[in-house]
């Protein structure tokens, strides 16, 4: 079933005729890698680097996932398909796996959304609708007057303006005054204009941040003002609540979830909210047209993450985790959150089954659900299966877009640099001249499925790649897709996956869980993380306490 189309029907159950693997396109088909000089005369690390760089799945693996199936948004059918094509794919592979139903969640399926500006003149507007949000009406087309945010003295005020809101469209967001990327304003601009319209975007949004915060109810705290005023607006009959969250490149947005129940919620482009923004302001009457089809399912539709495995042939209760999450959000077709770790993982335990079927350890694949709205799925795996936490002799995630691995982190464990360094070592010098080993590490970017292991004191690491990019143009984006993905350097984060368990699993020694002291920012040491509770439900996402859980700071 397509993510889009013209009409949709509720169909979560259904699978999806998904190949295993598709055909290459000529334009993107990967060159065998030439063999390297290698650093040991270990004949698995040798049988690995020909089947993961030279007999590569990649291309056709990443094709079927981030094309064909799509998106993979929590409680949708495309994150359903995924589930049935990784059991498919593995079981090709003669991988065992089984699926871990850790809860439910709210199911929902989004069809055909447009956005038009009717007035004062007309113009197509770039548009996506927030994930769970309710559509148009019968699906059908929706026309209203565009407002933004006025000036509130008082409560009062606030109470009247809210009354005048139905069958309207209103915008709540702060509007950019200049959608270029700030690199741009940085290396184009004088020091005199780039001030000034930094301090100018920074006067706008604290406006606009003031003009929300009226509209808060009485007793409302910051911990919950932004869900308070979408309830709020949704009681007062509005047409549709419209966002924008621009991810400062050129038309690029971060898309998330909805909070009012009854109306729909949109992201428009920053180009086009400010457009409309402007309108507004200027009483230059602004109307909209809003068609947007959506189906939420009568009750929860169950979650699972995906477990592959094979067992250990002289320590099968100790442990080497590959860890990856498969959902992702749905204004693109994550491709890089995470198709790139789901395909990085996937490809590894083939070329581990080829090359090293029977290892010392038992060797565990994850591939977790619901990791976009806090890490669910592995901290229920986490919870469930106490004797991999127990076992564990390291997980490797990944979760961190395209480009080669550049970094590993020790992860705050004292003696990690000791296995680590070992382990890399016996990469061939073109894979491991490319990785920094960081160690012991300060654990820096918390926000992705190792934490959940970190938490219960046991070792889990980052394959981290480049940052900067991922987070200003595909992390959580409208613009996550195939394009994006590095091909080669897949191919090359897959083999080293495939190597790194290898070497783990192999070690003579377990890695020690001895803790050094972590340090905040002003120098004071702080606590080790604790763990937090998975939802296995969407009643507490959907219905949060007044404290936020921690953010993700991927």
């Amino acid at each position: 079933m397509p993510t889009r189309s013209a009409s949709i029907r509720f169909a979560l159950g259904l699978s999806i005729a998904i190949p295993v693997l598709a055909t290459p396109s000529l334009a993107q088909s990967l060159i065998p890698a030439p063999t390297p000089t290698f650093a040991t005369s270990d004949t698995v690390i040798r049988r690995m680097w020909r089947v993961g760089m030279q007999e590569s799945k990649v291309e056709t693996l990443a094709q079927v996932l981030i094309d064909s199936i799509g998106p993979r948004l929590s409680g949708t059918s495309g994150f359903q398909s995924s589930v049935e094509w990784l059991e498919r794919t593995y079981r090709g592979f003669g991988v065992p796996v089984r699926r871990h139903q850790y809860g439910t969640w709210r199911g929902w399926q989004q069809g055909a959304t447009s956005a038009e500006l009717i007035g004062p003149r007309h113009q197509n507007l770039e548009v996506e609708l927030l994930a769970w949000s309710p559509g148009t009406p019968r699906s059908q087309p929706v026309d209203g007057d565009v407002v933004a945010i006025p000036a509130l003295a008082d409560t009062a005020a606030a109470s009247a303006w809210i009354g005048t809101l139905r069958g309207k469209f209103v915008l709540i967001s702060a509007p950019e005054i200049m959608c270029r990327a700030p690199q741009e304003l940085a290396r184009n601009a004088s020091r005199a204009v780039a001030v000034q319209i930094d301090s100018q975007r920074a006067q706008v949004r604290r406006l606009a941040a003031d003009r929300f915060r009226a509209l808060a109810p009485a007793g409302s705290t910051p911990q919950n003002f932004t869900r308070a005023v979408h309830l709020r607006l949704d009681s007062a009959g509005v047409a549709g609540i419209v966002t924008t969250n621009w991810s400062n490149g050129w038309g690029v947005n971060k898309i998330f979830g909805a909070t009012a129940p009854r109306v729909p919620t949109v992201d428009l482009s920053c180009e086009d909210y400010g457009l409309l923004h402007r309108l507004a302001s200027n009483n230059q009457g602004p109307r909209m047209r809003l068609t947007a089809d959506s189906r939420t399912a009568p009750a929860e539709v169950p979650m699972f993450n995906v477990i592959a495995e094979l067992k250990g042939r002289e320590l099968p209760n100790e442990y080497v985790v590959l860890s990856a999450h498969l959902d992702s959000w749905h204004g693109a077709t994550g491709a890089t959150d995470n198709g790139t770790g789901t395909i990085t993982m996937l490809e590894a335990m083939r070329i581990l089954k080829e090359t090293y079927p029977n290892p010392r350890r038992t060797i565990v694949v994850g591939h977790w659900g619901s990791e976009e709205q806090g890490l669910n799925g592995s901290r229920s795996f986490v919870e469930d299966h106490p004797q991999v936490i127990d076992g564990l002799q390291a997980a490797f995630n990944q979760d961190n877009g395209t480009w080669r691995f550049e970094t590993i982190e020790g992860q705050g464990f004292a003696k990690s640099g000791e296995h680590l360094g070992r382990w890399i070592s016996m990469l061939p010098a073109v894979m491991s001249d490319s990785i920094k080993l960081q160690v012991p590490g300060p654990q820096a970017n918390a926000g992705s499925d190792h934490s959940a292991f970190i938490c219960k004191g046991a070792p889990a690491f980052r394959l981290q790649s480049p940052y900067d990019e991922y987070r200003q143009y595909t992390w959580h984006t409208n613009r996550d897709t195939y394009d994006k993905v590095v091909l080669p350097d897949l191919r090359n984060n897959a083999t080293i996956a495939a190597m790194m368990a290898y070497a783990a699993s192999e070690d003579p020694e377990r890695l020690p869980r001895d803790k050094v002291t972590l340090y905040l920012p002003n120098g004071q040491p702080r606590a080790w993380p604790t763990c937090s509770t998975p939802q296995r439900t969407s009643t507490s996402y959907f219905n949060p306490p007044t404290t936020p859980p921690p953010p993700d700071e991927r």
